[in-house]
């Protein structure tokens, strides 16, 4: 009997079932809005669904994991130009998770010159056991490739980067993964390495949960490993080309190793097969990436290698970057940190405590600074400044403007005309970065203290006793560099025992947060029971210091209340 749906007298099913039925090809009739009107035993076996469940729906609905390109039968229906259709997914009824193919032709039935539906022919293109083990590879492949470009390189560290290199190829491309980098680019100069042995650094590694427990032989990342000039390692840097190698011969065996004690853990192992590729930019070797296989695992091919070195030559971009930023940012910190030495306290009886705190690794060092400079007749100048952005230009700034400051000082001129002048000078000179900067001159004998800003935070004054906390409202001009001047200076009350606290912005800045309300709560500083400035700042930094994202640079100080 036929299998069909009610359908449009023209099309004659019962003619077409006793031509088709006993056909081995699966063959279906749709009508024009692509709905089953037939279904063969063939197609009907195939797709292991009874024939109702196809009879007057869809393919889409009958199998919503195949890709049935009704797009395409569409066209035939359109043009009537007959079309051959590849499709791919998973049938409904078929077990496991396995990828099933088609080759398909479909043609449009007519009529009396009326378009009634499509007949569709298809086949099941069955790939050798060698064609689905290539496929299968190529899809680890891609996804491997894929997945490089958001898992390698998310951030500027460069063990980091080995780590995520190392856990993405293990175990989708071996079951034991080493990156290792020549010392100087990622720790500080090592003792050199014996004649006719290169030395590397072990930045990461990764192994199969089944070498878990036997992972102690091959070190731990942050070992040196030194290589013999024969090994498989220095010949992969000289020629700056991968390796392949077949470990289960004892001579290649030893030839790859670092060392005989290596030797003999690849072999405890049952490593059989190994890769190394050259990890360089520009032709410059960074280091190594070391792929191994074990056990049942096939030994690496061709397309292996290939894809080990596309991932390292990935992985080798986002490491010289975060060379460069580690040059950059030490260069940076050691300029700042030879700058910014701890000031003298200016007069026996003034008291001084500073600190800066770098933000993270992550973002280079700015250019916040400070300074302490004795005055004439007792009195001193103090100095809070922050150059806009970060590296070593604005290290370099920071230093320009210091040395002015202090050129400036001199002429014992008051905080707001200091600010006038240096913010004229910075224009001359040709700094191309502003800085703000926070100037207090205070007079001991008079207990006072002139203060100016341009653009910086207010400084606070922390009074002994039960007087509290101010935060003094100083008019902030605009920052220095940027020649409009306009500075103000306010005089306040600074007696002995006064602690005037400055800082940068890094300190209470937070970006979901305003500003202002950020600045209130230093009214909550204290000073410890002992009075010592270091503590203060060491509980200013605890409270304040977490979350930062900008450097910190704070100062403390007070005119002593007892000079004998």
């Amino acid at each position: 009997m036929p299998v069909h749906a009610d359908h449009p007298p023209s099309i004659d099913v019962a003619a077409l079932a006793a031509v088709l039925d006993g056909t081995t090809a699966g063959v279906a009739v749709f009508d024009t809005e692509l709905r089953y009107l037939y279904v063969n035993p063939a197609l009907v076996r195939h797709n292991g669904l009874a024939p109702a469940a196809h009879l007057g729906r869809r393919p889409s609905e009958v199998m919503p994991d195949i890709d049935a390109r009704e797009d395409l039968m569409r066209a035939v229906l359109a043009d009537g130009r007959a079309r051959e259709i590849t499709s791919s997914g998973r049938l409904p009824a078929a077990s496991g998770t396995a990828r099933c193919y088609w080759h398909g032709a479909y043609h449009r039935l007519e009529e009396a010159g009326r378009v009634v539906g499509v007949v569709g022919i298809v086949l099941e293109v069955v790939a050798s056991d060698d064609e689905q083990r290539r496929l299968a590879q190529a899809q680890r492949h891609l996804s491997l490739l894929d997945s490089a470009n958001t898992r390698i390189g998310t951030t500027l560290d460069m063990d980091t980067t080995c780590a995520e290199l190392a856990d993405l190829v293990v175990p989708g491309l071996a079951d034991v993964a080493i990156v290792e980098v020549f010392p100087r680019d990622v720790a500080p100069p090592v003792r050199p390495a014996p004649p006719g042995v290169i030395r590397l650094r072990r930045a990461a590694m990764s192994v199969v949960r089944g070498l878990s427990p036997c992972a102690a032989r091959f070190g731990v990342a942050g070992d040196y490993v030194d290589h013999r000039e024969d090994a498989v390692v220095p010949r992969c840097l000289a020629t700056d080309q991968p390796i392949v190698e077949n470990l289960t011969d004892d001579e290649q065996l030893n030839r790859s190793a670092p060392s005989p004690e290596w030797a003999e853990a690849y072999r405890d192992l049952g490593l059989h097969s190994s890769v190394v590729v050259p990890v360089s930019v520009r032709g410059a070797p960074i280091g190594v990436l070391g792929l191994m296989r074990a056990g049942g695992s096939p030994v690496f091919s061709d397309d292996d290698v290939v894809v080990a070195r596309e991932l390292a030559g990935r992985a080798a971009v986002h490491l010289d970057h975060a060379r460069r930023f580690t040059h950059e940012h030490t260069i940076a910190l050691e300029l700042q940190r030879s700058l910014l030495s701890e000031p003298r306290p200016p007069h026996p009886h003034i008291e001084v405590a500073t600190r800066y705190l770098p933000a993270d690794r992550s973002v280079l060092v700015g250019g916040d600074w400070f300074d302490v400079i004795p005055l004439p007749d007792g009195r001193h100048l103090k100095a809070m400044g922050d150059v806009m952005g970060h590296g070593v230009e604005a290290a370099v700034a920071m230093s320009h403007y210091r040395s002015l400051l202090r050129l400036l000082a001199d002429e014992e001129l008051p905080p707001h005309r200091i600010l006038q002048q240096l913010d004229r000078m910075v224009e001359r000179s040709g700094i191309d970065r502003a800085a703000t900067c926070l100037l207090a001159v205070v007079d001991r004998s008079g207990g006072m203290c002139e203060v100016a800003s341009a653009g910086h935070l207010p400084p606070v004054f922390i009074d002994p006793g039960p007087a509290g906390t101010r935060i003094c409202e100083v008019p902030a001009g605009p920052p220095l560099g940027t020649g409009f001047g306009g500075y103000r200076s306010t005089r306040m009350e600074c007696g002995p025992g006064t602690v005037l606290f400055m800082y940068t912005d890094g300190l209470v800045e937070r970006r979901d947060e305003d500003i202002d309300a950020c600045v209130a709560r230093l009214k909550e500083l204290t000073l410890p029971e002992n009075g010592d400035l270091e503590t203060l700042l060491d509980r200013v930094l605890e409270r304040f210091g977490p979350g930062a994202e900008d450097d910190i640079a704070v100062l403390a100080s007070r005119t002593r209340v007892d000079t004998a």
